[in-house]
């Protein structure tokens, strides 16, 4: 197989790498991003004015914190596993990308020497 077509090869591989790495690191994002939507989601609802008597309303406050705060612990560790998840997917991504470029240079380089020996 000649060299030419080696690196064409080596090239597809490359970018099939860096667009399976992108494809990991998008998924990545998009499940951090849910989770951190959730948890900004948690916020104490003010009950309506008069709407419940004011010990009814500070023990369904009460009894809604205390369902927010376990609720978000929980929200918290899936959203530090995915955040590792994220930073490991970006780490792949930016290798596969310097593969790439890294390819694309050795590629130039003996395009212009066998341009120079002809």
């Amino acid at each position: 197989m000649k060299q030419k077509d080696q690196l064409h090869k080596l090239r597809q591989v490359t970018e099939l790498l860096l667009d399976t790495r992108l494809a990991a690191l998008r998924t990545a994002a998009r499940a951090k991003m849910e989770s951190e939507s959730q948890l900004a989601g948690l916020t104490v609802p003010a009950p309506p004015p008069g709407a419940l008597p004011e010990v009814s309303a500070e023990l369904a406050s009460l009894t809604y914190q205390c369902w927010a705060d376990a609720r978000r612990a929980e929200i918290n560790l899936v959203l530090a596993r995915q955040t590792v998840e994220w930073m490991e997917a970006r780490d792949e991504a930016r290798l596969a990308f310097g593969k790439k470029q890294a390819l694309g240079g050795i590629t130039t380089k003996l395009a212009e020497q066998a341009r120079k020996s002809n």
